[in-house]
């Protein structure tokens, strides 16, 4: 595969690609955890609204798409990224795919939607993580998914559990839960 470039592994486009511009901290979820990943949430994610907060090369928003996504709202703020993201989403014939230009948190803080899964993959110097799991809070429908990927694991995360983990080289990701959607 050559560079700025990453192959969707799953549903309808599968190994289609999407292309990126390679920007500093741009590092789109490798195909083993992405495998993962759609293991953990099932294959099908046919009427589920996701929400890719930190979308970069679209990786993990554009497989949710891929695997029947009623919704995937795509947040960046990068101007390169973002035209990548539209224009894979015009190659793509992508409709449920909507993409947002716009800071994450700024974005929470404004948004009305509520999400059943949502991607969290900032850029591993970014240390966002209490607030940014805060004002995520009120955009998650009861038994929403919320999906980490950073250098370690996040522990010690009040209201939230872990409900699955792994690591692969340098990335750490997990699978989290509300406590309260947990009775």
């Amino acid at each position: 595969m050559r560079r700025g470039e990453v192959r969707i592994i799953g549903g309808d486009w599968r190994s289609r690609r999407i292309r990126f511009e390679e920007r500093p901290g741009l590092r789109p979820t490798p195909d083993r955890v992405r495998e993962t990943l759609f293991n953990w949430l099932g294959q099908d994610l046919a009427g589920r609204d996701c929400l890719d907060l930190y979308a970069g090369s679209g990786a993990l928003g554009f497989e949710a798409a891929s695997r029947g996504a009623r919704r995937v709202v795509m947040v960046e703020r990068d101007a390169a990224a973002l035209r990548a993201l539209q224009s894979n989403a015009v190659r793509l014939s992508a409709a449920a795919v909507e993409v947002v230009r716009a800071d994450a948190l700024e974005f929470l803080r404004q948004n009305r939607g509520q999400y059943d899964v949502v991607f969290l993959d900032p850029p591993f110097a970014d240390d966002c993580w209490p607030q940014l799991l805060e004002a995520l809070v009120p955009c998650l429908k009861p038994g929403a998914l919320v999906y980490c990927e950073r250098a370690r694991a996040l522990e010690g995360m009040p209201g939230w559990t872990v409900f699955r983990s792994g690591r692969a080289g340098q990335v750490s990701h997990q699978l989290l839960k509300r406590a309260e959607h947990e009775q």
